[in-house]
């Protein structure tokens, strides 16, 4: 088996499409379906169905996508290490990072880094602060970005910015007009919420546990996997959501969401890294320079 091989079924994985994966990979479509072909015949496992015209991974085949996936980043960190070692800044970091942070606050910093260091590649993945710290852990990056704490002894952080998540609602929805927003209030309003292991469920839940209120008692009608999924489905509903104030603004000011009067103090953004593996010279000018101020 060798890493090209790996990085194949990956590409053809992530997009279930042979000739697809050909274009990106800027191979023939011969050559990718030979390397699945002779990864199928040596380990006498089939990874991938045919389902019509397009093709879906088989239980064996969801199974060593993970593991594929963590053996590249870890071939991808070892030759980073190395190249450092030698006195080059090259190669390519791996980074995961929550979907606020990813969508809205560290594309401007990555920006600035990779005019710094344009012999560095970048790969950047989103999920969820949960699936980030999985990631972390077991080497699937070197470092991610997450919203809040986490617990995981494994794992150092660092805060390097901050959000505030606010709750918002439909401008003629009845906590919009209240003044203030008590127990009852958010006990009798309907919810659309992020999936649970999201920095902000957990960062809200346990706002409301500060405060006396119990999470079980939210009448939770929807559970959505994106912020513009959740900001969407407030929008045209009679529900209430809490979201980052970096996602809600613009909606606000253009009078589709309003404010509500419930105020919950500012959450870090951090970064983490696992304790015990390199950290490369990437990965800490990276932070350096998310610890420097922007211009304008």
């Amino acid at each position: 088996m060798t890493l090209d091989q790996l990085r194949i079924f990956i590409a053809v994985a992530e997009r279930e499409h042979l000739t697809r994966a050909a274009e990106a990979l800027r191979l023939t479509p011969s050559a990718v379906s030979s390397a699945i072909h002779a990864l199928e015949a040596r380990y006498d496992a089939r990874l991938f169905d045919r389902v019509g015209r397009r093709i879906e991974l088989t239980e064996a085949g969801r199974v060593f996508l993970v593991e594929a996936r963590a053996t590249i980043a870890r071939a991808q960190a070892a030759e980073l290490a190395l190249a450092e070692l030698g006195g080059l800044l090259r190669g390519t970091l791996e980074v995961q990072a929550s979907q606020t942070i990813a969508s809205y606050w560290l594309p401007s910093a990555l920006v600035r880094f990779r005019a710094a260091y344009p012999s560095l590649g970048i790969h950047l993945q989103i999920g969820n602060t949960e699936t980030v710290r999985h990631a972390v852990h077991e080497g699937l990056a070197e470092i991610g970005f997450i919203e809040g704490e986490i617990d995981d002894p494994a794992l150092a952080t660092r805060a390097v910015g901050e959000d505030r998540l606010i709750l918002v609602t439909t401008p003629g929805h009845a906590l919009a007009r209240a003044a203030t927003v008590g127990p009852e209030e958010i006990a009798t309003t309907r919810w659309v919420m992020r999936e649970r292991g999201s920095g902000t469920r957990s960062v809200f839940e346990a706002a409301l546990t500060a405060r006396g209120i119990q999470p079980e008692r939210l009448q939770v009608d929807m559970e959505l996997p994106s912020n513009e999924a959740v900001r969407a489905a407030v929008e045209t509903g009679e529900h209430a959501t809490v979201v980052s104030e970096l996602v809600a603004s613009p909606h606000i000011e253009a009078g589709k969401l309003a404010r509500v009067a419930f105020e919950m103090t500012p959450r870090a953004f951090r970064m983490v890294w696992h304790k015990e593996r390199y950290r490369s010279k990437a990965a800490r000018a990276l932070e350096t320079l998310l610890s420097e101020p922007t211009s304008g």
